[in-house]
């Protein structure tokens, strides 16, 4: 899974990235800081792993990742290549999803390019510039079909036609993500890499001061309105606190956020929407060489969780014997749980469930 990270430039995209990512990117108050993205790999926490390693003592284990991108600033009329923009929307393009990082603090120290605080301007700005960025994709796609299809091709004629059905959605000031369509056509959207296409998620950046009560700020209000009407998913957080709490040891981070009255961190609250936001569950694998987190789609039936392991194991795939985590903790040990029973063999046909403590027979 791969997030890209974006905003306004001085929103605080790279001092979050260096928090969740202990990356240590450049973050500097001057905007086009950040020209290459910077990559970093988490681990997404997992406390069921920790509890399966009690259990199993394993010589490895291997929480599943997430790959965040720090995407430079983008501005008013990046889609034209303002402040480098197209080299910076290519590599949206590239990503699963979008964490759209939105300041919702006022700072005078801090230097804003469009100027006086406004979390609903600035999200359109940046919602603009993809948007014309798709359409003039769009437009040379049509134009370049258009030419193909003067044989009179029923199955392009087709395609034209679809394309500027889209074309006309985005025209009206509509994301590619708002379209009601089938699978089929879903499909073939998703194959043209439409920057507006991508699902999102906001991340308000406050200020410590707003810590205690967040949605008591006005700000953070206006950004909710424009999350509710895109149907996009909200969190809040404050950058700097994530950034200083991001070298502590787990237990000592756990303590410094409580004293906030924070449950969770900033990374916990994006892996958690992100997964939601793109129908992920985790299935586990454990045992005395390795215990393990695999990320697949919600649906995903057996044989194809296996094919996560290895193409062997969906080829030959013979059954899967899993039992539900929650069920193997009561127990104690996989042995209490075959012998309540609670260890099931399941076929081909089986939807894996979040959780599902899996080992698969397979032949081949």
């Amino acid at each position: 899974m791969k997030l890209g990270i974006v905003g306004l430039p001085n929103v605080g995209k790279s001092t979050l990235f260096n928090a969740i990512t202990k990356a240590g990117a450049e973050s500097a108050n001057y905007p086009f800081c950040t020209i290459e993205p910077n990559v970093g790999v988490v681990t997404v926490p997992d406390p069921r792993l920790d509890e399966l390693c009690k259990m199993h003592h394993p010589a490895k284990v291997t929480p599943a990742v997430i790959e965040f991108v720090d995407i430079a600033g983008l501005v008013k009329g990046a889609s034209k290549g303002e402040g480098l923009g197209n080299k910076f929307l290519s590599h949206i393009r590239e990503v699963d999803a979008i964490v759209h990082v939105v300041r919702c603090f006022d700072d005078e120290n801090i230097v804003r390019v469009e100027g006086s605080t406004s979390p609903a301007g600035d999200a359109e700005t940046i919602n603009m510039e993809l948007l014309l960025s798709d359409l003039e994709l769009l437009e040379k796609r049509i134009d370049k079909q258009k030419k193909a299809s003067k044989g009179g091709d029923k199955k392009i004629l087709a395609e034209v036609a679809f394309l500027e059905k889209i074309f006309a959605h985005l025209e009206s000031g509509l994301p590619a993500r708002s379209m009601e369509l089938d699978d089929e056509e879903r499909a073939y959207v998703n194959s043209l890499f439409l920057l507006t296409s991508k699902p999102v998620i906001y991340a308000g950046n406050i200020s410590e001061d707003d810590i205690a009560d967040p949605y008591a700020s006005p700000y953070v209000q206006e950004l909710k309105e424009v999350a509710d009407r895109e149907k996009a998913q909200l969190i809040v957080l404050c950058s700097k606190l994530e950034e200083e709490t991001a070298a502590l040891e787990d237990e000592e981070r756990k303590e410094f956020l409580a004293e906030y009255g924070l449950k969770e961190s900033g990374l916990d609250q994006l892996v958690t929407a992100s997964y939601a936001l793109l129908g992920l569950i985790s299935f586990l694998t454990a045992g005395a060489p390795e215990v393990r987190a695999w990320t697949i789609k919600k649906g995903t039936k057996a044989p194809q969780a296996a094919g996560k392991i290895h193409t062997d194991f969906e080829r030959g795939f013979i059954r899967a014997e899993i039992v539900a985590y929650d069920d193997l903790m009561a127990c104690g040990s996989m042995a209490a749980a075959k012998e309540k029973g609670l260890v099931r063999s399941e076929g081909k046909e089986y939807v894996m469930q979040d959780g599902d403590i899996t080992l698969f027979r397979f032949n081949v």
